[in-house]
C-alpha cells in the first residue's frame, strides 16, 4: 500500500494499480454491508474497491463506501457505457473499471473524471485503448484469454503498456502473474469469498487482505 498516496486528491489509473497488489472484485447487495466490508478490507490494507455493477444495489453500495469510509476509494467495475460511467461518478466513484474497450466509454470516464482500466483481450484491443491514451489496461478474462503466457507475448510490440489482468486469478495463481514486469496488481474477487460476507466475517476478510498484501510484486 502506498502511505504516502493523498486519497482526496484525484488519482490516475496507475495510482489505483500501484497502491496494493490486488485490486478486490466485489459483488454487493447490500448498502450496510458494504460499509462493513470496505472497514474489513482497509484494516488489512486494501483501499482501491472495485465495486460490480451486477446487481441493482451497486450504486447504492458505491455510494455508502464513499460516504462512511473515507479512508477506502469507491470504485466500480463492469462499466460498459456511458451511463454507467456518468452514474458512478454521481454516487461517488473514484475508477472505473470495464469489461471492454470503446471510445464512447473511455470520453465518459474522462468527461467524468474517472481514472478508467479498460478491459482488453487481444493485440487490437490493446491498439484501440492506446490510441485513446489509456496504457493501464485489464488484461480480462485473464486466464481464459492466455493468461501469464500471454501477457509475456505481449511484453515486445506493447512494452509500454501496464496490466491489471482479472478474470480466473486466485490466490493459487496470483503470484505467477505479479511476477510478470508489465504486471502492476491483479483483480481478483477471492478477499471477499460469498460465505464469508453470508456470515458477516469481516475478521476472516481483513486476513484475506493483509495476505494480498504482502504478494510480492
Amino acid at each position: 500500500m502506498d502511505v504516502n498516496l493523498e486519497l482526496s486528491s484525484p488519482l490516475s489509473a496507475l495510482q489505483v494499480m500501484q497502491d496494493a497488489s490486488v485490486i478486490p472484485v466485489i459483488v454487493l447487495t447490500d448498502a450496510r454491508q458494504a460499509v462493513l466490508l470496505a472497514r474489513a478490507l482497509v484494516a488489512g490494507g486494501i483501499r482501491m474497491l472495485e465495486v460490480t455493477l451486477r446487481t441493482p444495489q451497486a450504486l447504492a453500495c458505491i455510494e455508502a463506501i464513499a460516504r462512511n469510509v473515507p479512508e477506502a476509494v469507491a470504485g466500480a467495475g463492469t462499466v460498459r457505457s456511458a451511463a454507467d460511467a456518468q452514474a458512478c461518478a454521481m454516487a461517488g466513484a473514484r475508477f472505473a473499471v470495464s469489461p471492454g474497450y470503446t471510445h464512447a466509454v473511455g470520453q465518459a470516464c474522462r468527461d467524468a473524471g474517472l481514472p478508467l482500466l479498460p478491459g482488453v483481450a487481444t493485440g487490437s484491443e490493446i491498439m484501440a485503448a492506446q490510441e485513446d491514451g489509456f496504457m493501464e489496461l485489464k488484461f480480462f478474462p485473464a486466464l481464459q484469454a492466455g493468461g501469464p503466457a500471454m501477457l509475456k507475448a505481449w511484453s515486445g510490440p506493447f512494452g509500454d503498456v501496464r496490466f491489471c489482468p482479472t478474470g480466473g486469478i486466485t490466490v493459487a495463481n496470483a503470484a505467477e502473474f505479479l511476477a510478470l514486469p508489465n504486471v502492476v496488481c491483479v483483480g481478483g474477487s477471492w478477499l471477499t469469498p460469498a460465505e464469508a460476507l453470508a456470515r458477516g466475517d469481516w475478521e476472516q476478510i481483513t486476513t484475506l487482505a493483509r495476505q494480498a498484501c504482502q504478494m510480492r510484486r
